[in-house]
């Protein structure tokens, strides 16, 4: 017997873990398949797309102490688990290329390829260097920064996120060529300059398995590899090999600035957004003497303005942003309000906190 009579939410828990990097469709058939290796008192889960690569490990006495393993379809064993009564008790027996998986009176029959043919990555980084941090940092400050990397573009060091180990420091920064985030957070140590660029399938598993605890994260990184070890899993990505933007000569350093609630902005730019152009997503910031007039217009020549009252007391400006992009920045802010920087009408717009020195959003102008 592979596992005998395990607790149906033992098993599920570590393969809704790796699962994530899992697809159907694979050029590699069992890069479909989660590797499941059995040791005495253990059963360790991995699963991978060639790029990134996550194991986690969970205690169990099911089966004995004989070491075995396998690798059968993520996804259907996942939804198989998912569906079958709570505190279900699961067997699974390999047959032959098969993998017999019983609880109560159900019983299903799965391909299985040879576990020997697993394409793992190394997890012996070259040359590397390791940093110790809080889960609940590295979480907030990838998920300050994420949602501003680029998707399948093809300047491929932007579809990831930068991290820059310096002194005391980590910096995380993202940008798409539209708009730019930036973050840092002190770290114990005192490193070198050291840069990688962490692949967005990596940041999302990241952002997703992280938790908001104070139990410490080692990341371990190379000039090809990044290892990162939390919480019972073991996630390594490759890095991406490309030079990221001069992202420090992005950031504006602006005399006008603006401080309003965020809420009552987010809610105005949501408002706002219903009759904005469905393509470009435009809005207008329209500034004058104590008032803020956010204002959208679509190809159907209907329109919305919303009024902020403001101490707004600068030159006159008039500026168009895609509204989606100051919405992303406005709903990864936690505190109460916001501070807008302006430069001219052809200039980008800096947003900040001032609960956070460090976090900068940079949102470029767009013609309306």
């Amino acid at each position: 017997m592979f596992i005998d009579k395990t607790e149906k939410e033992t098993l599920l828990k570590p393969l809704q873990i790796v699962i994530g990097i899992v697809e159907r469709k694979q050029t590699l058939p069992i890069l479909s398949n989660v590797l499941i290796e059995k040791e005495p008192g253990k059963i360790r889960f991995t699963a991978t797309d060639l790029e990134i690569q996550i194991t986690t490990t969970i205690e169990s006495k099911a089966g004995g102490n004989e070491i075995s393993n396998l690798t059968v379809g993520g996804k259907k064993l996942q939804e198989i688990l998912r569906i079958l009564p709570d505190q279900s008790k699961i067997s699974i027996e390999t047959k032959e290329n098969k993998a017999l998986i019983k609880a109560n009176k159900s019983k299903f029959s799965l391909q299985t390829l040879p576990a020997q043919d697993f394409p793992k990555l190394n997890s012996l980084l070259v040359d590397a260097n390791k940093i110790i941090l809080q889960q609940s940092l590295f979480k907030s400050l990838l998920l300050s920064v994420q949602y501003a990397m680029a998707q399948q573009d093809v300047r491929y060091y932007l579809n990831g996120v930068l991290l820059i180990i310096e002194g005391n420091n980590l910096k995380v920064v993202a940008t798409d060529g539209h708009r730019l985030a930036f973050n840092a957070g002190i770290i114990n140590g005192n490193y070198e300059k050291q840069e990688i660029i962490l692949p967005r399938k990596a940041v999302a598993e990241l952002c997703k398995l992280l938790g908001d605890t104070n139990e410490n994260v080692e990341i371990e990184f190379s000039a090809q590899q990044v290892k990162v070890v939390f919480s019972g899993i073991n996630l390594i990505s490759k890095v991406i090999d490309g030079k990221f933007p001069d992202y420090e000569r992005v950031i504006p350093k602006y005399s006008n600035h603006l401080s309003m609630n965020r809420v009552l902005v987010q809610q105005a730019l949501q408002r706002a957004a219903i009759l904005s152009n469905e393509k470009f997503r435009g809005v207008r910031f329209v500034l004058t003497e104590k008032n803020l007039s956010i204002i959208s217009s679509n190809s159907e020549h209907e329109e919305a303005q919303e009024e902020i009252e403001t101490d707004y007391h600068g030159e006159a400006i008039d500026i168009g942003f895609n509204v989606n992009y100051l919405m992303d920045g406005l709903n990864n802010i936690s505190s109460e309000a916001a501070i807008f920087s302006f430069g001219d009408p052809n200039s980008s717009i800096l947003i900040t906190t001032p609960e956070n020195q460090e976090f900068r959003y940079v949102v470029m102008p767009m013609r309306i």
